[in-house]
């Protein structure tokens, strides 16, 4: 391994030779100057992990000697050592970026300890995560076996997602790929507790006090009780998981405090068509097409399936004794919408309740398994949490939220479905009427391993409309994907390590509903 080079500069260097010799004795390699003039030749042709640099020089001061080694080495860090403490000195320091300050006289201890906070702080902090994960992996797992409720499955993810956060900016791909391992494992105990349950919590004849809260169901649990006493405004962010939510919530904390962070089963399939409708309209896919059929679209359908928001949302408001709530309804599907409802926020003020549905989330995973650029960017997670941030950070919904804050307006942050990075096709078959989305499959004569997908037969037992008698469902579970014979490892390999919807996993299903307040 390398060593760490550190330059020295320092007027009375010959006195800090104590400092030299304790330092060179751990490892460092040091390099000394007296005056800042020779520091700046140095730096000219050599490069530096770190720079001490002496306040107080004849000739070049300190703080002109910082000041152009930043034109030349500007992610050096350098670390001021000065006699004085005035006030002044220090802000014209500190405005000049430098990564730390001492003040004399230093004793080796100081120094060493400086140089760990800041060359060695992000390896310490991994080398800790590491080890922490590496005594909770065990208890996870035993946690993760026992599980018997949504509740409980909705508490181990966030732990899940807290760890894959951290471990995030850990040094140690080992450590991350073990996690993933049992990501992968908490998904296939999902899988099978969704089987199990799924049907039970939709019938009508159910009195499980530990169902979840649906889709269908949020809105009349989540913000209807408190309807009509302040303005609210609800941003539904299409296709945002948990671990994003956590990004953008580090980035509004500033602005907004959590009041309530719940965690609510979306329905399947975990798709805008269906999801998103059921939440709007309060009623599960079929009690729509037979209540509203004006409404609803089936997949063979043309037309695009989420046209009827506004209206469903409408009629929700109606049947929940809200008809005298004013309400909004806007949907941004690109930068300009996003830019224009901005500029008419004002407009919205007087209203009970406003609802924004941003779209960017959703045409982002698309674009993952469309867009090279885009495939480049995100290939994994990490990479598109850091997308998702990006985004967010620059994007008109921030303004958005930043504008009402200042207003002192309430928001609720919630999604319709989440998604997960597919990586084991399955084979299925299917006909023409087959509907294209590769998490879930539904028409008459679909064939497929029983053993690698959730069968539904009767596709009435989960309230999902049944175009035909022979009508099933086949939901993908986990990472895996559907694929057909024809052309099969083209398309296997085409969409592998893509983000998809519409299957059951924990990304997809488990999903955030938070209530906010402004600061």
């Amino acid at each position: 391994m390398n060593k760490i080079k550190i330059l020295w500069v320092d007027d009375e260097i010959e006195l800090l030779k104590p400092h030299i010799i304790f330092l060179e004795g751990k490892g460092y390699d040091v390099t000394t100057t007296n005056n800042g003039s020779d520091a700046l030749e140095i730096i000219a042709g050599q490069q530096f992990d770190i720079i001490f640099l002496d306040e107080q020089m004849p000739g070049i001061s300190g703080i002109q000697t910082l000041e152009a080694i930043k034109e030349v080495r500007p992610n050096t860090p350098v670390v001021m050592i000065t006699k004085s403490e005035e006030e002044n000195l220090m802000e014209n320091a500190i405005g000049s970026n430098i990564a730390d300050y001492l003040i004399k006289p230093v004793n080796p201890n100081q120094i060493l300890l400086c140089l760990k906070k800041n060359l060695e702080n992000k390896k310490l902090v991994s080398e800790r995560t590491s080890q922490t994960y590496q005594q909770a992996f065990r208890g996870i797992g035993m946690d993760l076996s026992n599980i018997n409720n949504f509740a409980e499955w909705a508490d181990n993810y966030k732990r899940l997602v807290n760890w894959e956060l951290r471990l995030g900016t850990s040094t140690d791909p080992n450590m991350y790929e073990i996690f993933a391992m049992q990501k992968q494992e908490a998904n296939n105990l999902f899988s099978k507790f969704i089987e199990k349950n799924y049907r039970d919590w939709l019938k009508p004849s159910s009195n499980d006090p530990q169902k979840p809260v649906m889709s269908h169901i949020a809105l009349k649990e989540y913000v209807f009780p408190t309807l009509g006493e302040k303005t609210t405004f609800m941003i539904l962010i299409d296709n945002m998981r948990y671990d994003q939510w956590k990004i953008i919530e580090k980035i509004i904390s500033d602005y907004y405090r959590v009041d309530n962070e719940y965690l609510f089963s979306s329905i399947l399939p975990t798709t805008t068509q269906y999801a998103r409708n059921a939440l709007f309209a309060g009623l599960m896919p079929s009690e729509i097409q037979k209540k509203y059929p004006q409404y609803w679209l089936n997949e063979e359908d043309e037309g695009t399936k989420n046209q009827y928001e506004e209206v469903l949302l409408g009629e929700n408001l109606k049947r929940h004794g809200k008809s005298n709530i004013k309400y909004s309804y806007t949907k941004v599907l690109n930068l300009q919408a996003g830019k224009k409802l901005y500029e008419t926020l004002p407009n919205l003020y007087n209203n009970d309740f406003n609802v924004i549905v941003y779209n960017f989330v959703d045409m982002l995973s698309h674009a993952r398994t469309e867009m090279e650029i885009i495939k480049e960017l995100a290939d994994d997670d990490a990479a598109y949490r850091s997308l998702t941030e990006s985004w967010f950070e620059h994007s008109a919904l921030y303004d958005i939220i930043c504008t009402l804050a200042a207003k002192k307006i309430n928001i609720a942050i919630t999604t319709d479905h989440g998604s997960i990075k597919v990586d084991n096709p399955i084979k299925i078959i299917g006909d023409k009427a087959t509907n294209t989305n590769l998490r879930y499959k539904t028409g008459k004569n679909i064939d497929y391993n029983k053993k690698q997908a959730m069968e539904v037969k009767n596709p009435e037992e989960l309230f999902l409309p049944k175009t035909n008698l022979t009508s099933t469902f086949a939901f993908a579970k986990g990472n895996d994907f559907f694929a057909y014979p024809n052309n099969y490892n083209y398309y296997a390999n085409y969409y592998k390590n893509s983000f998809q919807h519409g299957g059951i996993s924990m990304e997809e299903m488990i999903i955030p509903f938070i209530l906010l307040s402004a600061k």
